[in-house]
């Protein structure tokens, strides 16, 4: 499967006599001569192996601290940026050569290792967003962050897997909380920074293209590469001069337009991804759909069977295309899944296109319900997907149970949900990119360089885990967390802060935080069913806890409410503004502009790691897991991948499994408990110090959860477990 991916990287040359770059970027190659000495940095900062390398971040990092921070941690606009001096500098320095020297050795090395191709199936990998880095903007939150580590995994791993999504010219929003406390939204355009992707070209020089037929024309879409490692992630992106403005803006934002935007993207993701791989030569064995964005992909598989077999039907073309094709639901209600007016649908598709299926109109359309006996039923992305593939999967074992209630409509003929063929995978992370470089120093000190391959034995790395001091686990910990408040002082100052007192600007940050004080971290997706306002259901219980003269909490908040949620930027409006004459102000902070960075910082620093979600509606909660591989104790509802993880001593429960409550009343409940485990549990273990200074109770709990969650939640025993129980039929 890499043979292509090989070709494309010694291929690379641009095009010629191409106008209009400033509106359709045609590379993003350097264009700076760089010292003969820091010559591989060119390479490797081509390929996002380095991201998840602490060796290869610092090579990027030492050659101009600022920069890097003021270019967002992208290598490749540092390298165009920085000042010719500095780079000669480097270049002169002998102790940085040899460590760029060693480092260029360990990619090569790296990326030739041989595959073993006959131990897996060749895998395409199809989803919306792609998290690999806060370089390459392509994800708004928890499923792009997913998909970017499954495919470090992947790499890590060696398999054959290639990955396909859109490139979004403005990407996901920025934001920016104004003076009075209110989200405010901006989108940069991506094509006036420098990524690191590059023009894919076949054999005859030209730009590899494929065209979807859309709204009564054709729409072309021009293909990127982006090496992941091993792994190719190819992009389409549709802002080329062959389309119309209102064509080319298809790939304009991720998850913005109206709901004809959301159809014809997922058309160009979907149909646009099954043509893209066909053109590369990329046969796959196994067609992988990380949520019901791509489950056009099925059509488009079962139209190429008919066009190949006209004597067939449709049917036939189902049975072909449902043993190729597996799906991944990351979603825990209906309303979160893609549903489509039976009317926007049909004016999206040519009826050429679904008589090429040999389906009348009805037919294509009940291919997307869930009851077939209610025409005038939404048409569902999951339903589609469901139908057409041979396996579906959540992404916790509660959320595996939850998705067979919820589908079981589907099935009138089974007689409970237990019966409904939807298993489950629980989600990971990537161990590489999450665990702090520290504690990855700490491990090297221990077990060497492989200490990764390590985590993949659970009784392995439980074991070592235990070998390691209390000090040297406590140390760790408060150096990190000293970092997060450092950039907490940083992110927070502001030369102007308007005339209320809000918990995300300050013009004096000096006295903010500190880092004796308990630290929780809530960082996540401003939605209802998140319950971000549960914490503030009694403000005067919780500021005692704030203002507590001997065992004062400090709290830190990150997240985005999506634009068109009004009452989710209320929520958070009303976070911003308390005050109430407590030590609040100085004692909570807000982070803008949540991302992978910020991300980072908060998993790797905070003491805890809290998490209210409404039962069962948390279908994983990957950020916990972060947080765990850092040594923070979750203090969580029991849902999503919690309910798993937890086992007593390796965190905290907020209330138990109790089902049978109305919304209020569980939001009662799980107020009470919160308060309560806020109280009598967590605050007490934190603050009962030992004679050598160190909250022996805490880091009891922090290595318990070191040694069972890092095995158990990383994204490589998640890879395998597709590549045991979903890859493999």
């Amino acid at each position: 499967m890499n043979e292509f991916f090989d070709t494309i990287s010694v291929n690379m040359k641009p095009a010629t006599g191409l106008a209009h770059v400033s509106e359709s970027q045609e590379t993003f190659e350097l264009h700076r001569v760089l010292p003969p000495a820091l010559k591989p940095l060119e390479a490797i900062s081509a390929n996002f192996y380095w991201s998840w390398n602490p060796d290869g971040t610092q090579l990027f990092r030492d050659l101009d601290p600022t920069l890097w921070d003021i270019c967002e941690q992208n290598p490749r606009l540092l390298l165009k940026k920085i000042n010719k001096l500095r780079l000669w500098q480097r270049a002169a320095d002998t102790e940085y050569v040899e460590r760029l020297k060693r480092f260029d050795a360990k990619f090569n090395e790296y990326l030739a290792a041989k595959q073993h191709e006959a131990s897996s199936p060749r895998i395409a990998y199809f989803c919306a967003e792609y998290g690999v880095h806060n370089s390459l903007p392509n994800y708004s939150g928890g499923l792009g962050i997913l998909a970017g580590d499954h495919l470090k995994s992947a790499s890590d791993l060696n398999l054959p897997l290639t990955a396909v999504g859109l490139l979004y010219r403005y990407g996901y929003f920025r934001q920016r909380i104004a003076h009075d406390g209110w989200q405010e939204e901006t989108y940069n355009d991506i094509f006036e920074s420098e990524l690191a992707v590059s023009p894919v070209y076949d054999s005859n020089g030209e730009r590899v293209t494929i065209s979807v037929h859309i709204r009564g024309r054709e729409v072309v879409a021009q293909a990127w590469l982006a090496r992941i490692g091993r792994i190719p992630l190819y992009f389409l992106d549709t802002n080329v001069e062959q389309n119309s403005d209102v064509d080319r803006l298809i790939t304009g934002h991720l998850y913005g337009g109206d709901t004809e935007t959301r159809i014809v993207q997922e058309k160009i993701l979907g149909i646009g991804g099954v043509r893209l791989l066909d053109k590369l030569g990329v046969a796959p064995d196994v067609y992988h759909l990380n949520e019901g964005h791509a489950a056009f992909s099925t059509l488009e598989l079962a139209r190429e069977f008919l066009k190949a077999n006209p004597e067939a039907n449709f049917a036939d073309a189902v049975e072909n295309v449902r043993p190729r094709c597996v799906f991944t639901t990351h979603t825990p209600v209906a309303a979160g899944n893609d549903m489509f007016a039976p009317a926007s649908l049909t004016a999206c598709f040519s009826e050429k296109f679904i008589t090429s299926l040999k389906l009348t109109t009805d037919e294509f359309l009940a291919l997307g319900r869930s009851d077939l006996s209610n025409n005038e039923e939404y048409f569902g992305m999951t339903p589609l997907a469901i139908r057409m593939c041979r396996s579906a999967n959540g992404v916790s074992a509660k959320h595996g149970e939850v998705s067979r209630g919820l589908w079981l409509k589907m099935f009138p003929d089974l007689a409970d949900a237990d019966a409904v063929p939807i298993t489950s995978v629980t989600n990971g992370v990537h161990a590489p990119t999450w665990i702090a470089p520290l504690f990855q120093s700490l491990y090297q000190k221990h077990v060497g360089t492989d200490w990764n391959e390590m985590v993949r034995d659970s009784d392995a790395w439980a074991a070592f885990i235990y070998r390691l001091s209390d000090a040297e686990i406590w140390d760790a910990h408060m150096t990190l967390k000293s970092l997060l408040i450092s950039f907490i002082r940083e992110r927070t100052r502001a030369k102007e802060t308007g005339l209320l007192n809000t918990i995300n600007e300050h013009e004096d940050t000096r006295r903010l935080f500190s880092p004796e004080l308990l630290t929780i971290g809530f960082a996540r997706r401003v939605a209802a069913y998140k319950r971000w306002d549960l914490l503030f259901t009694d403000l005067d219980r919780l500021l005692k806890m704030v203002d507590d003269a001997d065992r004062p909490v400090q709290f830190v908040f990150a997240g985005k409410a999506h634009p068109q949620d009004r009452t989710a930027k209320t929520i958070l409006q009303e976070l911003m503004s308390i005050n109430h004459e407590s030590n609040w102000q100085n004692r909570a902070v807000f982070l803008p502009d949540y991302d992978q960075e910020v991300a980072k910082y908060l998993v790797q620093g905070v003491d805890v790691w809290m998490n209210v979600p409404r039962r069962p509606m948390e279908a994983s909660g990957t950020s916990g897991m972060k947080a765990a591989m850092n040594g923070a104790l979750n203090c969580s509802i029991l849902d999503g991948w919690w309910i798993e993880g937890y086992n007593g001593e390796n965190g905290f429960a907020i209330g138990d499994l109790e089902a049978d409550l109305s919304d209020e009343e569980m939001d009662a409940a799980d107020a009470e408990a919160l308060y309560s485990t806020l109280e009598n549990e967590l605050i007490p273990a934190y603050y009962s110090h030992d004679e050598r200074g160190i909250p022996a109770e805490w880091v009891r709990r922090m290595r318990n959860s070191l040694a069972t969650l890092t095995s158990q939640f990383s994204s490589d025993r998640m890879v395998t477990d597709y590549l045991s129980n979903i890859y493999t039929d």
